[in-house]
């Protein structure tokens, strides 16, 4: 399911008297998460309850609980992890929410897909011989070997086979004749793109989370771990589409992830190369970029651009031709609670950076001029 980031305001502490005549303490209380999951914590399964997020987020969210939290029940422990989560859905978002959860049952009960082998992750179908091995390998060494950094963290790979792109585009054109033919409204990615569809609506969800949990997940933990990489647990998987009568280009913006991958699958064109313009945070999104942090980006069918969230960047104009990118925004909540509590510098954004390195230099001057200073007066 798909849950846009908001910026919570802090709330008083409150507790709950539960059945067993426990305390629970809710997610506006001042207790936090940990940092760090507890790998040795086995946490719950919670696919049978009724819940407003994916069972697997809860499931992964589990391991950073404080621990005292640990040993509440399953529904004590579903509600505090719930309460954290809508924290990042605006109150207009959480109608929407139940909305969008009524609309996909919708599509459930009547689409037919085209092609039922794409519901199902094939590694060996879906993924070139050599993305597939370096993360069977599983170590740095083995990922550096396939990627590409053209420009500071842009990760540039071959990721997904021919085939399975054709298939991929075929299921999309078919979910959008049978909306045109039923008479469905259907919904679009997000507020930027007027075409396009997102893939976890008709029934690719489960796919997508497996694309996240197993391929992307251990590439953002060695590349991205300072932006929640380790901790990926949600995503937004969509494809948009450009071209003739369809999108021309796209605004300079930041993604509602903590990671983005991106990877056209066709078909042919020319233009709509992507610019990047420099990772920052939300104090600093609007500043300027300095020389190393420009750099635009030309797409190639199956070929992957991984990048932070905050990476600034657009989409120049197609100039002919159609082209469509299948994009998964993922994200971490486990890095979106961390947020709150993070007072200094932002090690990821360049701003941040850049100031932080003003601070140490006027610091360090002033300790130069004081120390000559005192050696004249004692030479005096």
């Amino acid at each position: 399911m798909s849950h846009r980031g908001g910026n919570p305001n802090a709330s008083a502490a409150k507790s709950e008297l539960t059945g067993n005549g426990t305390v629970s303490t809710l997610a506006n209380s001042r207790q936090r998460l940990r940092l760090n999951p507890n790998k040795e914590h086995k946490p719950e399964v919670y696919a049978d309850l009724e819940l407003d997020f994916s069972p697997s987020i809860f499931s992964s969210l589990e391991r950073h609980l404080p621990p005292n939290m640990l040993v509440n029940s399953r529904d004590d422990k579903a509600k505090f992890m719930t309460e954290i989560l809508l924290k990042y859905l605006p109150t207009g978002e959480r109608n929407r929410t139940q909305k969008h959860k009524e609309y996909r049952q919708k599509i459930k009960s009547y689409y037919q897909p085209l092609h039922p082998e794409l519901y199902t992750l094939n590694p060996t179908t879906f993924f070139v011989p050599t993305f597939l091995k370096a993360i069977s390998d599983n170590t740095e060494q083995s990922f550096r070997s396939i990627i590409s950094e053209p420009s500071s963290d842009l990760l540039v790979f071959q990721m997904f086979q021919p085939d399975f792109c054709e298939l991929l585009l075929s299921e999309i054109e078919h979910f959008e004749r049978w909306v045109t033919e039923a008479n469905f409204r259907i919904m679009r990615p997000n507020r930027m793109n007027k075409f396009g569809a997102v893939l976890d609506d008709f029934g690719l969800e489960p796919m997508l989370d497996k694309l996240m949990d197993d391929f992307l997940r251990p590439l953002s933990r060695v590349f991205f771990p300072e932006v929640g990489g380790s901790t990926l647990d949600s995503h937004h998987g969509f494809v948009v589409e450009y071209g003739k009568d369809k999108d021309v280009d796209l605004g300079f913006h930041v993604d509602d992830s903590e990671v983005t991958l991106n990877v056209c699958l066709g078909k042919e064109f020319s233009g709509g190369e992507l610019f990047f313009r420099g990772s920052r945070c939300e104090k600093h999104v609007n500043t300027g970029s300095q020389p190393e942090e420009v750099f635009d980006y030309s797409h190639a069918p199956g070929r992957a651009v991984l990048h932070r969230g905050r990476h600034r960047h657009g989409a120049r104009a197609t100039t002919s031709g159609h082209r469509i990118n299948f994009l998964m925004w993922c994200r971490s909540s486990v890095f979106r609670e961390m947020k709150l509590y993070q007072k200094d510098f932002s090690s990821w954004c360049g701003e941040c950076n850049r100031m932080k390195q003003e601070r140490q230099h006027s610091t360090c001057a002033a300790t130069r001029l004081e120390l000559i200073t005192r050696e004249g007066e004692s030479a005096a």
